[in-house]
C-alpha cells in the first residue's frame, strides 16, 4: 500500500512537471523566440506628401506624412504600451527590427536587447562587436519603431508580431501631432528620417499600413 502511494505521488510530480514545461513552451512560443536571418537589407524611404485627420481620445491629431517607408526586419524585440495616455492609445506597440549583420547574427550574439519607455537597448562585448565587422556598431543596423496602425485590421497584425518573426512594413514615416482642446494637452511625436541617429529622437515613427510575414 505504501508503495502504490509512492506511486501515486511520483505520478502526481511528473505529470505537474510536464503541465509546468508546457506551459513554459507556450508562453515562449507567445513571446517569439530567438532569431538570425541573413541578407536582410536596409530600409527603403522616398519623400512623401500628404497627412491624414482624426481624432482620438480628445485630442485633434494630425499625421503628416515625410517619406514613404518600405522596412523587411528581423523582429529582435517587441514592447507593449497599454496605459490610457494619449501615446499608448496612438502606437500600442513598439517592434524593434534588425537587417544587415546584426540580423544575421543574432543567434550568434546575444545582444541582450531590451524595450522600455519607448526605448531599444542592447550590451554586446568588444569581441562580439568585432564579430559585426567594419564599425562594430550594431545601432547602425537596428531600429525602434513607434507603429501608428492606420485602420482595425493593421491594429490587428501589429499585435501578432512576435520576436523571431520576419516582417515587412510599408506606411510613412511621420510627425504626429494632437491637441486636446478641453484640457490645452498637446502631444508630438517626430520621426527620426536617417539609421545613423542614437538617443532621445532616434526613433522612427511609422504609420503602418501593410504588415507582411516574410518566410
Amino acid at each position: 500500500m505504501k508503495d502504490m502511494k509512492r506511486v501515486d505521488r511520483w505520478l502526481r510530480l511528473i505529470i505537474l512537471i510536464s503541465i509546468l514545461g508546457a506551459l513554459c513552451m507556450s508562453l515562449a512560443d507567445l513571446n517569439g523566440t530567438r532569431n538570425a536571418i541573413a541578407g536582410i537589407p536596409a530600409p527603403k524611404q522616398s519623400p512623401a506628401e500628404g497627412f491624414v485627420r482624426f481624432e482620438l481620445d480628445g485630442y485633434q491629431m494630425r499625421i503628416g506624412f515625410l517619406y514613404s517607408y518600405d522596412i523587411e526586419g528581423l523582429v529582435v524585440h517587441t514592447k507593449n504600451y497599454t496605459s490610457r495616455s494619449i501615446g499608448d492609445r496612438l502606437g500600442p506597440k513598439d517592434v524593434a527590427f534588425a537587417w544587415g549583420r546584426v540580423a544575421e547574427y543574432n543567434e550568434t550574439i546575444d545582444f541582450h536587447w531590451e524595450q522600455a519607455n519607448r526605448w531599444v537597448r542592447y550590451r554586446i562585448s568588444p569581441e562580439d562587436a568585432e564579430i559585426l565587422g567594419s564599425s562594430g556598431d550594431a545601432s547602425l543596423e537596428i531600429s525602434n519603431n513607434h507603429l501608428i496602425p492606420a485602420d482595425m485590421d493593421i491594429r490587428l497584425k501589429i499585435k501578432l508580431i512576435r520576436t523571431g518573426d520576419h516582417v515587412r512594413i510599408k506606411g510613412y514615416l511621420v510627425n504626429a501631432d494632437g491637441y486636446n482642446n478641453k484640457t490645452g494637452e498637446s502631444f508630438a511625436w517626430h520621426s527620426s528620417t536617417v539609421r545613423t541617429d542614437t538617443g532621445d529622437g532616434s526613433c522612427e515613427v511609422i504609420y503602418v499600413t501593410d504588415v507582411e510575414w516574410l518566410d
